[in-house]
């Protein structure tokens, strides 16, 4: 007897097939973005703080706080003109923003031993590659949470610009163990909200809308990693005698 396959669960299997490779086409532009985003700051970072001749002239002036607050710069720069860049001028965006973060946190090799950024680094990846995939593999809408981890994100913010005058270091453990809740929320939060997006439009719309928001996902995942890491380090960095 022959067996005949019905066309039309064949298109649809191919079709089904179609959009979960653009996703994991989609997703893993995502975190190539943020992965050689993440090796030019660490490569600057490590550059700039062991070069006396360029961290001296930055840390020990007022040009400090240019270093500190370029990248805020960039970030507001990206979400406010990413629609009218094109695709390349994005990336070179996001390149830069990647080197000026590197060289705002040059200081944590000056405050911070090489061993204990090491490990606390392979935690924070660790913790943060199990997170995105929950965020990515789950079944549970986890839109509901964007609301309150804002409101934690924000209350993170506060308390930080508050301890600048305080020197508390029993508000800076509680800042940094909140920390590493909200970006751990985040980060799944923001993976689920990626995966959602590219299904809701980017699969659709393809070309540089999808290229540039697959820069911005990047975007979004590195802030996390980059947060996530300071908080751990934080709490399990070990300083410089």
């Amino acid at each position: 007897m022959a067996y005949r396959t019905d066309p039309r669960f064949a298109q649809a299997r191919v079709a089904v097939g179609a959009i979960d490779e653009g996703l994991r086409s989609f997703m893993l532009g995502v975190y190539n973005y943020m992965g050689l985003g993440l090796a030019i700051t660490g490569l600057v970072a490590f550059v700039v703080a062991s070069t006396p001749a360029i961290y001296m002239p930055i840390f020990t002036t007022p040009l400090k706080w240019v270093a500190m607050l370029a990248p805020l710069g960039f970030v507001m720069f990206l979400g406010a003109r990413i629609h009218a860049l094109s695709v390349s001028a994005a990336q070179i965006t996001f390149w830069l923003f990647a080197a000026v973060m590197g060289v705002s946190l040059a200081s944590v090799f000056l405050v911070f031993t090489g061993e204990s950024i090491a490990r606390v680094f392979f935690i924070t990846a660790a913790t943060y590659g199990a997170v995105s995939l929950y965020g990515y593999t789950t079944k549970r809408d986890l839109s509901g949470f964007g609301s309150f981890l804002f409101m934690g994100l924000i209350g993170i913010i506060i308390a930080s610009l508050v301890n600048i005058f305080l020197m508390s270091s029993a508000l800076q453990f509680a800042v940094s163990v909140i920390g590493v809740i909200v970006f751990t929320g985040l980060t799944a939060w923001d993976t689920q909200r990626l995966k959602e997006e590219y299904l809701g439009s980017f699969q659709y719309a393809g070309g540089d809308l999808a290229a540039k928001g697959a820069i911005m996902g990047a975007l979004s995942l590195y802030l996390n990693f980059i947060n996530l890491f300071m908080m751990l380090l934080q709490l399990f960095g070990t300083q410089r005698d």
